[in-house]
């Protein structure tokens, strides 16, 4: 039997990180416990004056923050705040699939609009990886915001 995922990060600013994840897997912050928001509606928004409504502490209040697949296929992607830096490479990281069945040069320029697109929303470019064929179809490694190692696929 498989078991549901939720991938976490640990983050400085975990609304600022979940906000660039959000752009980048095309996820949704989702709404507060209890509350159904209209189409378009600021989610965290509603999860300030939800957090205000129940006391929390402004301080407390970008402790954690989370995205979701709108579809509901992928998993939920959590960010907690930790008071330490990212202190090396990451063991494990995410792979976004922006050139899914593409090969040769147009999977490549595919893979670059999406950095192109990315590192406008904070990302920075690391390394271009060329095909190899047979088996290396090429790729990007590319950073988030704080420094989280990922790829482009």
């Amino acid at each position: 039997m498989s078991r549901v995922i939720q991938i976490t990060f640990d983050a400085h600013d975990p609304r600022a990180l979940s906000t660039f994840w959000r752009e980048a897997l095309g996820y949704v912050h989702p709404a507060p416990p209890g509350a159904t928001l209209p189409e378009g509606a600021d989610a965290l928004a509603a999860w300030d004056d939800f957090l205000a409504g129940i006391g929390v502490p402004e301080d407390q209040r970008d402790a954690s923050s989370a995205i979701e697949d709108p579809d509901g296929q992928g998993p939920r992607v959590f960010f907690q705040r930790v008071p330490e830096d990212k202190s090396g490479k990451n063991r494990v990281h995410l792979d976004i699939r922006a050139a899914p069945g593409l090969r040769g040069d147009d999977r490549m320029a595919a893979l670059e609009a999406e950095c192109d697109r990315l590192t406008a929303l904070g990302a920075s470019r690391v390394e271009r990886f060329e095909p190899a064929p047979p088996m290396a179809h090429g790729h990007i490694v590319m950073t988030d915001p704080e420094g989280n190692e990922f790829c482009l696929d």
